[in-house]
């Protein structure tokens, strides 16, 4: 079940990104990275692959939402 999510990019009139794509990447990351610690900390009802699984799939969301980001700032950079 690998499906493929669609990220629009929030701009204005003028190009310019309304969402910060740091912040969000780093929003994504955290979580999984705390689902992570209440994993290791015992947490009752969290199984530990699937957390893992969610965590790598959190963070291949803010690689691609990064390179996205860095792709439209590049393209708005040269027009």
């Amino acid at each position: 079940m690998n499906r493929e999510v669609t990220l629009p990019l929030i701009v204005d009139d003028r190009g310019t990104l309304q969402v910060s794509a740091a912040d969000v990447s780093k929003l994504l990351r955290t979580m999984g990275g705390r689902w992570l610690h209440l994993v290791e900390a015992g947490q009752d009802g969290l199984d530990e692959d699937t957390v893992a699984a969610l965590t790598i799939e959190l963070a291949k969301l803010a690689d691609r939402i990064d390179v996205a980001c860095i792709a439209h700032s590049s393209g708005s950079a040269s027009g």
